[in-house]
């Protein structure tokens, strides 16, 4: 993995035969890379369907963590990101959640901070 991985919910799922939906955490990331679209070069967005298992997830980050948005770390953060909400499975860091994940982007690349 070269650059930060963006795992986003493919739009128009159903869940339980109901729908269609879509994930209103991921709708947030696509108005955050339309807003500053430099993140754009310097993240790579994956789409998933929404039923679980997320293989591509669990072998990344195990079973337990396949929530979306998700954005996986190709290696070992900055120490000054401490205060960031960084996790960690499988010897990979990662940010989960859409407010969390802008708030790491925007110490990482400079771009407005969430408010």
């Amino acid at each position: 993995m070269k650059h930060d991985r963006l795992y986003l919910l493919k739009p128009d799922f159903l869940d339980a035969g109901k729908g269609p939906y879509f994930c209103p955490g991921c709708a947030q990331m696509v108005g955050l890379l339309e807003f500053y679209p430099v993140l754009k070069e310097k993240l790579e967005v994956r789409w998933l369907d929404f039923p679980r298992p997320r293989p591509e997830l669990i072998d990344l980050l195990g079973e337990e963590n396949q929530s979306c948005p998700v954005l996986v770390l190709p290696t070992a953060p900055d120490p000054s990101l401490a205060r960031s909400p960084l996790q960690q499975a499988k010897g990979r860091w990662f940010v989960e959640g859409a407010n969390e994940i802008a708030g790491y982007l925007a110490r990482v690349h400079g771009i407005g901070i969430p408010h």
